[in-house]
């Protein structure tokens, strides 16, 4: 959870989701200001801030759109409620209030024990942590060409720039647990917090169990929106598949159907035994 080194005073007017746009090693440390702001200081909202950039590159490809919509459409955590548990695909995430054009797009994150909407009414335009003051719990990165090395924390940051991806999430957020995953060769790394530092996670199999969650994130073979491939899901703790909305459906109907032929069969038996079922 981020918790702010500085908090504003009870004057103090943030910046909201409105207010804002919604795209290392030898780390030596961060300066206290990317946790500090000026008393009485008026700080953009998410409404304030813009949610798009022109020119920015937008998802790479097809791929990262569908994976992350199947993460968000498996992430149902038996620890929390529905409305409690935000998942977001390619939001800008604002992580410092002296920087308000410093911001992270993770291809996926999930933030648990907030309101699934904003302010429990409105839908976010991108995610402001100096206002929402709850880091996400788990990052997705889809690794590709222009972005892997950042995304394995192989970069570092440049002078009078934004830090590195791998530095917000690691020392600024300090985001608990950080998948990567390339669609490349269906690797799949789990980087765990610890010590405010990331370990690498030595895998078995291609499977990561998150306790806070009562889920796991893990490598699946199967068909989604009629792709063929390898995907990350979420599975629960008797390690079966968490069902997307979709295949819940397909699933109940398949136990309707079944239950009503059963029932035929059975009336038929009686009435082949000369008994009406209907006066049962």
């Amino acid at each position: 959870m981020y918790v702010p080194e500085s908090q504003p005073s009870s004057t103090e007017s943030l910046p909201t989701m409105y207010d804002l746009p919604s795209d290392y090693p030898g780390d030596p440390g961060l300066p206290d200001e990317f946790h500090s702001w000026q008393a009485g200081e008026a700080l953009p909202t998410m409404y304030d801030l813009p949610s798009e950039y022109p020119g920015e590159p937008a998802l790479p490809d097809e791929f990262h759109v569908w994976q992350a919509y199947l993460l968000s459409d498996t992430c149902c955590p038996p620890t929390y409620p529905p409305n409690r548990v935000f998942t977001a695909i390619d939001l800008y995430l604002y992580y410092d209030a002296n920087h308000l054009n410093w911001y992270k797009r993770p291809d996926w994150f999930a933030v648990v024990d907030i309101p699934k909407l904003y302010q429990e009414r409105d839908l976010r335009l991108s995610y402001v942590i100096w206002q929402e003051k709850v880091s996400p719990l788990v990052v997705v990165e889809l690794l590709s060409p222009g972005t892997e090395d950042e995304d394995l924390g192989l970069t570092t940051q440049e002078p009078n720039k934004p830090p590195t991806k791998w530095q917000v999430y690691e020392r600024i957020l300090q985001v608990p647990y950080y998948f990567v995953f390339s669609r490349y060769n269906n690797e799949l790394r789990v980087f765990r917090l610890v010590n405010r530092r990331y370990r690498e996670q030595i895998l078995t199999e291609p499977r990561f169990w998150i306790p806070e969650l009562e889920l796991g994130i893990g490598l699946w073979s199967g068909s989604y929106k009629d792709r063929q491939r390898f995907w990350l899901r979420w599975y629960d703790a008797d390690g079966n598949w968490i069902p997307t909305p979709e295949e819940s459906a397909i699933q109940e109907r398949q136990s309707k159907e079944s239950a009503i032929a059963k029932a035929e069969r059975l009336a038929q038996r009686l009435r082949n035994m000369g008994i009406n079922p209907d006066e049962l």
